[in-house]
């Protein structure tokens, strides 16, 4: 026994040396507020959110970050990592282009995880870059946020060579969404309108048959799908297809948000990213004159969001980041705020509800015990003022790990 105990002692040592406390002065864990607590982290996980007046053991040799208030790592519903502007690319031989997007794309990532969003769902790539580049994240060979990821998002004939997407009549869609899922896809993504960039027009593009084909062939498999739909046309059909998240859709009547709350399906409205088009439209070499639709867009997606906030319709944050928009990832927050949240309300939107729309409710999007340790420390209330949820970002953990540090 006396040659076992030594073992035991240097076991539970080395155990409780993996073990790393952060004491905050205030600890958002996705549901309540709580003053003066301390989290602890172990292997990735975190272990325990407690008070520190009952912590005696993990407030011994905690990091002070009594000056910050934690709140769970955010997360992106809608981001598109690996788009890179078309001119970083000009100099690279065609073949090889789309392993250079992806190494460009470290850059994104970096950004985003700036921000505190420690998971996006990515909603769309060229080549599988986006399955190449989670792969790299998983593997601890590139930094960069927990990805989820669609590979190539299914789109409606365009031309003569269609592309790898491409898919005409619920046939060809069930076998485009099976194509995807055996790549590697963790998610569908669909288009079911037009509308990108400056192209505001959203005319409804699949049919209602074939958004039910991709929806049962995504469920089938296991998958969660995400129709994009600009118009109410699309918006209807994806509705009554039953979706899992509905992109973008704006000048939806009240009937159409009414089902949309009773289904609870997720709105991820992407206001900002309209906002990010008109601010770069230069950069981007938009013609004179197309910022206008873009500024009506805008102010048409805020009602439709404003009605839907009324109506009880769940909302999920995705800022639609595509070039130089990372680090620009929570402006969307902003418009939630102006479409009737408060800021715990918008803070939930880019956490617990965004959690719940991956299908990862007991490990992302809350500070509890099991749940990855995905912690982000603000300096100021973000229950009060989402400001500071969208410009003081000071430290961010992801998985255990300290990614982002301006604290010192």
């Amino acid at each position: 026994m006396r040659e076992i105990l030594p073992l035991l002692f240097a076991l539970t040592t080395a155990a409780s040396a993996q073990q790393q406390a952060y004491r905050f002065g205030h600890v958002w864990d996705g549901e309540k507020l709580l003053a003066n607590a301390v989290v602890t982290v172990e292997n990735g996980r975190i272990v325990r959110v407690e008070a520190a007046s009952t912590a005696a053991s993990s407030v011994t040799g905690a990091r002070d970050m009594t000056r910050y208030t934690a709140i769970p790592g955010l997360i992106d519903v809608h981001t598109h990592m690996t788009y890179v502007l078309p001119a970083s690319l000009n100099k690279i031989a065609q073949p090889a282009r789309s392993a250079a997007a992806v190494y460009l794309a470290r850059e994104n990532a970096r950004k985003t995880l700036e921000t505190g969003v420690t998971t996006v769902r990515d909603l769309g790539a060229r080549d599988y870059q986006d399955i190449a580049m989670r792969d790299l994240i998983n593997q601890g060979a590139m930094p960069g946020p927990r990805m989820f990821v669609a590979g190539y998002g299914l789109m409606i004939s365009r031309g003569p060579s269609p592309g790898p997407g491409t898919a005409d009549g619920p046939a060809e869609v069930m076998k485009i969404v099976r194509l995807q899922s055996a790549a590697g896809a963790d998610v569908i993504k669909m288009y079911g309108s037009t509308g990108s960039g400056q192209d505001v027009t959203g005319f409804e593009t699949f049919t209602y048959e074939e958004m039910k084909a991709a929806v049962d062939a995504a469920h089938a498999l296991g998958k969660r799908i995400a129709i994009h739909t600009y118009g109410p046309a699309g918006a209807r059909d994806a509705i009554r297809a039953g979706t899992d998240s509905l992109e973008h859709s704006t000048d939806m009547d009240d009937a159409t948000i009414a089902e949309l709350a009773r289904r609870r399906i997720v709105y991820v409205p992407t206001i900002d990213h309209n906002r990010y088009y008109v601010d770069n439209a230069k950069l981007l070499g938009y013609p004179p004159g197309a910022t206008e639709p873009l500024n009506d867009f805008i102010a048409r997606n805020l009602e439709t969001a404003r009605r839907a906030f009324k109506a009880g319709v769940r909302f999920a944050m995705g800022s639609d980041a595509v070039y130089t928009m990372f680090g620009e990832n929570t402006r969307e927050l902003r418009w939630f705020v102006k479409a009737g949240m408060t800021p715990e309300q918008a803070l939930r939107a880019a956490t617990t509800e965004g959690a719940a729309l991956l299908g990862m409710e007991e490990k992302l999007g809350r500070l509890k015990p099991g749940a990855f340790a995905d912690i982000v420390a603000v300096e100021g209330d973000p229950l009060q003022d989402i400001e500071v949820v969208i410009q003081k970002v000071r430290w961010v953990m992801k998985g255990g790990e300290v990614v982002v540090d301006k604290t010192k």
